[in-house]
C-alpha cells in the first residue's frame, strides 16, 4: 500500500516529479504516481483525492503550474498533509503557480516548496512520515550526514586547490 501519492496535471511535470519519486525510492517509501488534470478530468481528480485516505496515503505531493489548482483541491478533499510543488512556466516564470499554491484560504493549508522543488517535497513528506517511523528517521539522519560530508569534501578540495583551480 502506497504511503505517498504523487500527482501532476501533465506529463510535462515529470522531470520535476521524478525527483520526488527518486528520493522516496532512496528512502524506501512506497508511492503511487499519477497524471490527473483537475481541470480536464474533474471527476477523475475528485475520485483520486476522495479515495486517497482509504488507499493508505499519509501525504500527497501535488505538482502544478499556471492556474495550479491541483494541490489546493487535494487539500480541500484529502484530510492529511498536502505538499504543493509550483512548476516553472514560460508565461509568468512560475509566479502564478507559487501564489496559487502558497496563498490558500484559512482551513485549507498546503505546504509549499520552491519552484520545481520535487526533491524537497519528497524530503518533507519523508520527514512527516518519520514522525512515527524510527527507521525512516534514521535514514533521514544518515542522508543529512551525507550532505554535510559532501560539503566538507568540497571545501577541503577548495582549500587544497584554491578557487582559480577548483573544478567540480
Amino acid at each position: 500500500m502506497a504511503q505517498v501519492g504523487i500527482v501532476m496535471g501533465s506529463d510535462s511535470d515529470m522531470p520535476v516529479m521524478s525527483k520526488a519519486a527518486d528520493f522516496l525510492d532512496q528512502m524506501g517509501i512506497s508511492y503511487d504516481m499519477r497524471i490527473i488534470s483537475a481541470h480536464r478530468e474533474p471527476d477523475v481528480f475528485f475520485e483520486y483525492a476522495k479515495t486517497a485516505e482509504e488507499k493508505g496515503f499519509k501525504v500527497i505531493i501535488a505538482g502544478a503550474g499556471m492556474a495550479a489548482h491541483l494541490p489546493g483541491m487535494c487539500a480541500a478533499i484529502f484530510p492529511m498533509p498536502v505538499i504543493g510543488i509550483p512548476m516553472y512556466n514560460d508565461a509568468l516564470s512560475g509566479e502564478d503557480a507559487v501564489y496559487s499554491i502558497l496563498q490558500m484560504p484559512p482551513g485549507i493549508p498546503v505546504a509549499t516548496v520552491a519552484l520545481n522543488g520535487g526533491k524537497n517535497a519528497a524530503i518533507l513528506a519523508a520527514k512527516m512520515l518519520a514522525m512515527s517511523d524510527p527507521k525512516l528517521l534514521e535514514k533521514l539522519k544518515a542522508f543529512s550526514e551525507e550532505m554535510k560530508l559532501e560539503v566538507q569534501a568540497k571545501d577541503e578540495k577548495l582549500q587544497e586547490t584554491g578557487y582559480k583551480n577548483y573544478k567540480k
